[in-house]
């Protein structure tokens, strides 16, 4: 009889259930089995469970979520050379294909063929085991635990985005929405080397996070608004680069607003709507640089590097932790309580 393990299965919107499934094994000769040792709960997650689908990822057959994590090798396949049983890893959740044009150009997150944990029908780490290409598996040096390992995931957001955005040293940035993405594209932008740092958020806690993560100015959008107060602050310039990570559609307006002429809109959020209308011509008339941004590429190293240097924290960031039999109970958390939690991580 085939072994089993525990995990968290999505059956449709409202219904996740805790089940024994089959507990996968090394087929490929690549591959690698990890004992997941700890998984981020990310918005991604919470909006499968709410609504049953993102885009065009939906939720027709059981799934199981989670993709930002961290584990100890379990089992090698026979032509891995890199990694060994006891070896602690960051798992990053994206296999591409490595042969379509895009994969050819190393811009394999845009992968036709990507494979992805927790994209529907994809299974995730809401789990005890996973299997996954030894390539995308990164050793975690002594000083960086597998908690930390698990938010390289987020953090690899803030940091394609500060490299898709050019962040220069001395440069003024505009990070607007202080959940955990907002926070590492704010420690990201640091990284890179911007100098001044505004952050806005309705959440005084993730204010508060964002004061002691680098933040040179706060904005609470309770008493200020976030134009007036970013173009007071830069004499009516406005900032460099500005960085949309609330996925709504006023701060997504407001980024065409508070970027000076010739800067940089990276749109980092995902709207929960398909379309709505922007100021077209003040993002023409200032030739404004408006970028997309899917995913990462190659920012797990980086990633790792920072947080081992202890430039980049990561750790604080953890506000709530759950054992994997309680994830239903922490996936209703992080959704109802953003008040208290920043980022809530599940410990099989």
């Amino acid at each position: 009889m085939a072994e089993t393990m525990l995990a968290a299965v999505l059956h449709k919107a409202h219904d996740l259930r805790m089940e024994q499934v089959p507990k996968p094994t090394i087929e490929n000769p690549d591959d690698v089995l990890v004992r997941i040792g700890a998984v981020g709960v990310c918005g991604s997650d919470v909006h499968f469970l709410e609504r049953g689908r993102i885009g065009t990822f939906v939720v027709e057959q059981p799934v199981i979520l989670g993709h930002e994590a961290g584990g100890t090798v379990a089992e090698v396949g026979s032509a891995v050379t890199s990694l060994r049983p006891g070896d602690r890893v960051a798992i990053e959740p994206g296999r591409p294909c490595r042969r379509c044009e895009f994969c050819h150009r190393g811009e394999y997150n845009l992968c036709v063929d990507m494979v992805f944990l927790a994209a529907p029908p994809v299974h995730g780490v809401f789990a005890e085991y996973l299997v996954w290409p030894a390539d995308f598996l990164f050793p975690l040096p002594d000083n960086v635990s597998l908690e930390e390992g698990a938010m390289c995931e987020p953090l690899s957001v803030g940091m394609w985005a500060a490299a898709r955005a050019k962040v220069s040293p001395g440069d003024s940035v505009a990070v607007l929405g202080a959940g955990p993405i907002g926070l590492t594209a704010l420690q990201a932008a640091a990284y890179y080397g911007a100098t001044t740092i505004v952050v806005t958020d309705f959440v005084h806690t993730r204010l508060d996070a964002a004061k002691r993560l680098g933040a040179t100015h706060a904005i609470d959008l309770s008493e200020a608004d976030a134009v007036e107060a970013i173009l007071d602050l830069t004499d009516g310039r406005g900032v460099d680069v500005s960085f949309e990570c609330a996925g709504a559609i006023p701060s997504t307006q407001q980024c065409i607003h508070i970027t000076r002429p010739g800067g940089t809109v990276q749109l980092v959020g995902m709207p929960s709507v398909d379309s709505f209308e922007i100021p077209i011509y003040d993002m023409i008339g200032k030739e404004l640089n408006v970028g997309g941004l899917f995913r990462y590429r190659n920012c797990y190293p980086p990633s790792i590097a920072g947080i081992a240097s202890g430039r980049i924290d990561v750790k604080s960031l953890i506000t709530h932790r759950y054992p994997l039999t309680e994830c239903p109970e922490a996936m209703a958390f992080a959704r109802d309580e953003k008040e208290q939690a920043l980022k809530v991580v599940v410990c099989p």
